[in-house]
């Protein structure tokens, strides 16, 4: 039996599987409303076979976009235009639905990456960035406005009425984003966050923040809803954010109820030195996963159904969420289950293409439609 394709659970959620679409940005929306792109990717995405779907990075302030391009969910028109999305999607499948919630900070008011993805000045169409502290992403990038108490609280109730909204819509899961450099991270790596008040300095001040977001949505999604976060276990940087550091964040959310952590790395500065390899992020996983209960979601370059299964199996992580390597195939779990000897969903019209070499591959199959 396939330890990849065997069920398991995500606090309330029950899934089929053990493969995870995760967010990937596109840059395809208008004045931040999803689009007829999203419809086509997230569509495709839901046939997959995937247990779980999760959205692109969703911002819950208009200047905490990436990107003028970027989705958001902090207003009416948002909302509608991402209800009419999904609700295309949920009429042709099944498959349990995420929406990722973010803030860019500093990273944000850029051009999508096949521009350039640099520094958008106010008068091109950007904004002013935000920060825990006045320290640009990018040398040479303008310098961020430091966050004030008051702002912060705007951010911490802007992430709670994104949920609200998020629920409203009706997804299964919402995972909070505190990976790749983004707000919550900045504030809890030492390298963005130069503070000396209660959300600077000491570990438990830089973990504040997050914590804070954690709190306020977690009281505004009902339990039926899963929540959980996305971290970066490190930043590869000396005198960054590291492992340890991310341990003590996952355990603080372990206690408060934290529903799953999904563990990447990086992002926080140019100056990281990462050895990419296949599955160079799963030992941060790993060492998570041992001492946490909330199930561990690993990433990172996993492109083979054989890897992807020996780590399940192995107990390194509960989940392999992968992203470019089903932008390259998004039929992957269909052929993951074919070399594994297992089964997966697929939808009825899409029967017919059942190799005869692995009969019975797709669940709930009767006799050949002719």
């Amino acid at each position: 039996m396939s330890r990849l394709f065997s069920p398991a659970r995500i606090g309330p959620l029950e899934l089929q599987n053990r493969i995870v679409v995760a967010p990937m940005c596109q840059y395809s929306a208008a004045d931040g409303c999803a689009t007829d792109w999203h419809l086509m990717h997230l569509g495709q995405l839901a046939l997959s076979g995937a247990a779980l779907l999760i959205t692109e990075a969703t911002a819950v302030l208009p200047e905490g976009r990436i990107s003028p391009l970027d989705l958001g969910l902090y207003d009416d028109a948002k909302e509608a235009a991402l209800a009419r999305v999904l609700g295309a999607v949920r009429r042709y499948s099944s498959m349990p639905i995420g929406v990722q919630l973010a803030h860019a900070g500093r990273k944000a008011s850029v051009r999508p990456p096949w521009q350039g993805g640099t520094q958008l000045a106010p008068d091109a169409g950007g904004w002013q960035t935000v920060a825990p502290s006045a320290v640009p992403q990018v040398a040479g990038d303008r310098p961020p406005h430091v966050l004030e108490p008051a702002a912060i609280a705007r951010v911490v109730a802007a992430f709670a009425d994104a949920a609200r909204r998020a629920v409203r819509l009706g997804v299964d899961l919402i995972e909070l984003h505190a990976a790749h450099g983004y707000l919550l991270h900045q504030f809890l790596s030492p390298l963005a966050n130069r503070r000396d008040d209660g959300y600077g300095g000491p570990l438990d001040n830089r973990m504040r923040l997050a914590l804070e977001v954690f709190d306020a949505v977690r009281q505004v999604v009902p339990s039926g809803k899963a929540l959980g976060i996305r971290v970066s276990a490190c930043d590869w940087v000396e005198d960054g954010w590291d492992l340890e550091q991310c341990i003590e964040l996952a355990r603080a959310l372990d206690r408060r109820g934290c529903d799953f952590i999904h563990v990447s790395s990086g992002g926080i500065s140019a100056a990281q030195k990462i050895t990419l390899e296949p599955g160079y992020q799963i030992p941060f996983a790993e060492a998570i996963k041992r001492r946490v209960s909330m199930p561990v979601i690993g990433v990172g370059l996993i492109t083979e159904a054989e890897h992807a299964e020996s780590i399940v199996a192995d107990g390194r992580a509960d989940f392999v969420a992968l992203a470019r390597g089903l932008l390259y195939d998004p039929r992957w779990p269909w052929h993951a289950a074919a070399r594994l000897g297992a089964q997966v969903s697929a939808p009825p019209q899409y029967w017919r293409c059942e190799p005869a070499a692995h009969r019975g591959l797709f669940a709930g199959t009767q006799a050949p439609v002719r």
